[in-house]
């Protein structure tokens, strides 16, 4: 089993079992490399997401890829599970500027993949079957990442729809006219609780924060248009002090006594369908969790914040206040919200994950999203790693 930081949300980095070898990459953890004519960067796995964004940076340039775990994670980790973050819908994700691997195969040869250029026609795109691999085929050792130049400007932009319905409509019309780099929505429980936690926001309904970048004179007309839809939909402009207060706490939203904590039992639903079917699959997510456990006291709150002008994700929480003590039946519990909330995504239109994995925690449910599909991914895998010896369990191969 393959561990850099260990900060997935999906169990990915814990062994199957007590003789399982973990391969830490923590100390592969040099920039070898940030070319600043032809673009693009060699680095090892165990580099800090963080720490890699800000040496490019000081060359003036720009890795748009952001996970929230970017001040602990690994390069490594985030091709493995194929981060995210907030920029994807202007900037694209981790494969988005993925242009090579090395890495070890299961018999302990070193596999080149990949080129300099970021179009590369030869073969199978190999570096590409290593994102989001969770470690079941191999090793990395060496990555090769496309960066791009700094934005000129950069705004923050915050508005208050009336609820989540008006507010889905207005970001898929405001996605498929401008390319924010940031846009998430929150649901009206989430906009009562996080946001007026941690920004001082008190009113209700559903808030959004926007972030257009680039150069000045285009961001500025980006903006008139988006004033214009929200207009249309009735949302209040909120203007920049809350979204640059957003903008500043978008990762103190995660620490301890902000968001969720022990004893509380919690648990992450993120998944990602098309704009037809996104607020479907929100709603279905809502009530199979609130209506399947109401004597436990469940809360369900939610937030959109990776769009695309073909959809967006659903970022979604189960949180439990008092859960049973008993840790058999506390596991059984957590197990079967989770089972419930991932399958009535399934149903209306989504998948099982967005941007946070599979490994152990979902590895049961693969099947049911890949059907008898998931036979070509077993092929695949025998094929690379005949004696599954490479975090097996994983993918729920």
């Amino acid at each position: 089993t393959v561990r850099g930081a260990g900060t997935n949300l999906s169990g990915g980095t814990i062994p199957d079992h007590s003789d399982t070898a973990v391969v830490l990459t923590t100390g592969l953890n040099r920039i070898l490399e940030i070319n600043s004519n032809d673009l693009y960067a060699v680095v090892e796995p165990g580099v800090i997401t963080a720490d890699f964004a800000a040496a490019v940076a000081k060359k003036n340039l720009f890795y748009p890829p952001d996970p929230g775990s970017q001040a602990v994670s690994t390069i490594g980790g985030n091709i493995a599970e194929n981060a995210g973050g907030l920029r994807g819908l202007k900037y694209g994700v981790t494969k988005d500027y993925l242009m090579g691997v090395e890495f070890f195969d299961a018999t302990g040869e070193t596999v080149k993949t990949g080129s300099r250029t970021v179009k590369c026609v030869t073969g199978y795109n190999l570096a590409g079957m290593l994102i989001q691999s969770e470690g079941t085929l191999g090793i990395m050792t060496k990555a090769k990442f496309k960066i791009v130049r700094q934005p000129e400007t950069r705004i923050h932009h915050a508005f208050l729809f009336s609820d989540i319905h008006v507010g889905y409509q207005a970001c898929r019309e405001i996605v498929q006219a401008v390319k924010p780099s940031i846009v998430r929505l929150f649901d009206e429980a989430e906009t009562v609780s996080i946001i007026k936690k941690i920004i001082g926001f008190e009113k209700r309904g559903s808030f959004l924060n926007l972030t257009l970048e680039g150069y000045e004179k285009v961001v500025a007309a980006e903006l008139e248009i988006v004033l214009d839809i929200a207009k249309k939909y009735g949302a209040e402009d909120l203007g920049t002090e809350y979204g640059e207060k957003w903008f500043q706490n978008r990762i103190t939203f995660f620490y301890p006594d902000n968001i969720m904590d022990l004893p509380q039992m919690f648990g992450t639903l993120d998944t990602v369908a098309t704009h037809d079917n996104i607020e479907k699959i929100y709603r279905a997510m809502k009530a199979a969790v609130e209506d399947n456990f109401k004597e436990y006291g469940v809360r369900f709150i939610s937030h959109s914040s990776h769009w695309y002008d073909w959809g967006a994700m659903n970022y979604s929480r189960f949180i439990i206040d008092n859960p049973p003590k008993d840790p058999e039946e506390a596991l059984r519990l957590h197990n079967q919200v989770w089972n419930c909330g991932v399958r009535a995504a399934l149903a209306n239109g989504g998948v099982l994950n967005d941007h946070h994995g599979v490994g152990l925690k979902l590895s049961r449910l693969v099947k049911e999203q890949y059907g008898p599909a998931i036979q070509v991914l077993q092929a695949l895998k025998k094929e690379l790693d005949p004696n599954g010896i490479m975090n097996p369990y994983k993918l729920g191969l």
